[in-house]
Order: structure tokens, then C-alpha cells, then sequence
């Protein structure tokens, strides 16, 4: 799975202060200023993009906070 798409997704949905391409797959994204409102909709178009659906209990900050815990979760529902 790769981080690109995951970029790609983050820059159309996820109105960031900061250019997705310039952001480490660490970086904090509420602090490039992802908001929970975005959050909903980067959500719902990985969901759409990965075939996966994201279950309560990692509707967190904690799982959309940065690019690398996004494909973390991604990949754990994926297998």
C-alpha cells in the first residue's frame, strides 16, 4: 500500500494549512491543520479508495494524526 495514494487523498480532503507532499509520514497533521470536520471526509474517501471500512474503535485522533498511523490503519484492515 502506498503512502502516495494516502498523500494524494490527504491533499484533496483533508484541507491542510500545509502542502501534504511537504509533511514526514510523522508529522502531526491536526498541527498542519487537519480539523475534525476534514477528518470525516479524508475518512470516508480512504474508506471509498481502500475498500475498507474504519470500525469505531479507531475513530480516533490517535489513527488519523499522521500519514504513517493513517496506512498503519489502512494496512491492519486490509490483512
Amino acid at each position: 500500500m502506498s503512502t502516495e495514494k494516502v498523500r494524494n487523498i490527504l491533499a484533496q480532503h483533508g484541507r491542510l494549512s500545509t502542502d501534504s507532499n511537504a509533511l514526514e509520514t510523522d508529522s502531526d497533521l491536526y498541527n498542519a491543520g487537519l480539523t475534525s470536520l476534514a477528518t470525516v471526509g479524508l475518512m470516508l474517501a480512504l474508506e471509498e479508495e481502500f475498500d475498507i471500512e474504519f470500525p469505531d474503535s479507531m475513530l480516533s485522533r490517535k489513527t488519523f494524526s499522521s500519514i504513517e498511523a493513517i496506512t498503519d490503519a489502512i494496512e491492519e484492515l486490509q490483512n
